[in-house]
């Protein structure tokens, strides 16, 4: 009986070891199917082939900005479900390389600024954190006494040890992606996503319906309050690029009609007002035309205000005349221009 016993608890810890081996080591097999653009992003980062202008943000700003159509070389960073931590890491990697980005443009939705999305989920299950990044993470929530990023659904795991967790890749976080995946039934569409969010310059859809008029994530907010811990990344990635005096543009996305009329007015007003805020305190950091502005619904491909193909077509087209036509000018020049983005 104890050899049974024994026998069995081996090649249960060899099967262990054998799916632990799997996840670390085969990610774009089973891992979701946006992970292959994080992917490319990162590799982006790390080659340093960035280009004069940088877009960092959340997934409405890796749809609609086409890096292809703008009148220089660009590279789009921003990413699903980003928030300022990404957006932050990546700027502070960008600013080493040898030629960093010239200019920079920002861009999230106002729920990117209160409340946590998905940072575990995919920034830490991505690979796009590094230990450090984690660590600093811990050091600036527990001095702000604002938990809300790093302590969230912990699921009993001790906040030191779930890091250590997710760096080794051990296998009970990443299962359910290996079984929705089919073990390695991922690999070939997510290789193939690789190469085309590559070959895009950091671009990739979401919803591509011919129109949406369901309600965005800004109809539903009833006030406009960042969280420290966000507020605290925004603000640390401007000082890092008011060091470097590089210019920084907010661009809001447009959010279709349907979302728009139902935003509350105090929401709209505060959320405008921290921005124009941070452009006082940073004289390189300028807010471009309205902070929430709006298309007809026909330009949207899904319920989260994602453009899709036409719309992205003909946002990118607005926001490269609008990037011509301010090249080299004053900041006033692009203030006095930036309607032209989102018309």
């Amino acid at each position: 009986m104890a050899r049974y016993i024994g026998t069995f608890l081996i090649s249960l810890v060899f099967s262990f070891s054998l799916v632990w081996v799997w996840v670390a080591l085969a990610p774009l097999a089973y891992l979701d199917p946006e992970y292959p653009a994080w992917v490319a992003k990162q590799h982006m980062l790390a080659s340093c082939a960035l280009g004069d202008l940088v877009v960092v943000g959340d997934s409405r700003a890796a749809v609609d900005i086409i890096p292809a159509a703008l009148p220089m070389f660009a590279t789009n960073l921003a990413v699903g479900g980003g928030s300022p931590i990404e957006a932050s890491l990546a700027i502070s990697r960008a600013l080493n390389c040898p030629s960093p980005p010239r200019r920079v443009i920002v861009s999230f939705d106002a729920a990117h600024f209160t409340e946590p999305d998905l940072f575990w989920e995919r920034s830490v299950r991505f690979g796009f954190t590094t230990p450090d990044d984690l660590r600093e993470l811990r050091r600036v929530s527990l001095q702000l006494g604002d938990p809300s990023i790093y302590d969230i659904r912990r699921g009993g795991v001790p906040s030191w040890l779930r890091p250590v967790l997710y760096m080794l890749r051990f296998p009970t976080y990443y299962f359910n992606s290996v079984a929705k995946g089919g073990v390695f039934l991922r690999w070939w569409n997510n290789r193939a996503s690789l190469a085309e969010v590559t070959a895009t310059r950091g671009q990739y859809f979401f919803g591509t319906e011919p129109g949406s008029s369901m309600v965005a994530v800004e109809g539903h907010m009833r006030a406009f309050k960042p969280l420290p811990v966000l507020d605290h990344y925004f603000d640390r990635m401007l000082a890092l690029l008011a060091q470097r005096d590089i210019e920084v543009d907010f661009v809001a996305m447009p959010m279709n009609q349907a979302t728009r009329k139902v935003v509350r007015t105090d929401v709209s007003d505060a959320f405008a007002g921290y921005l124009v805020a941070y452009s006082t305190r940073y004289r390189n950091f300028h807010l471009i035309g309205d902070a929430m502005p709006d298309w007809p619904d026909r330009w949207f491909g899904d319920a989260f205000a994602h453009l899709n193909p036409a719309g992205a077509q003909r946002f990118s087209a607005q926001l490269a005349a609008w990037l011509s036509a301010t090249a080299g000018g004053t900041t006033e020049h692009a203030e006095r221009s930036a309607e032209g983005v989102v018309q």
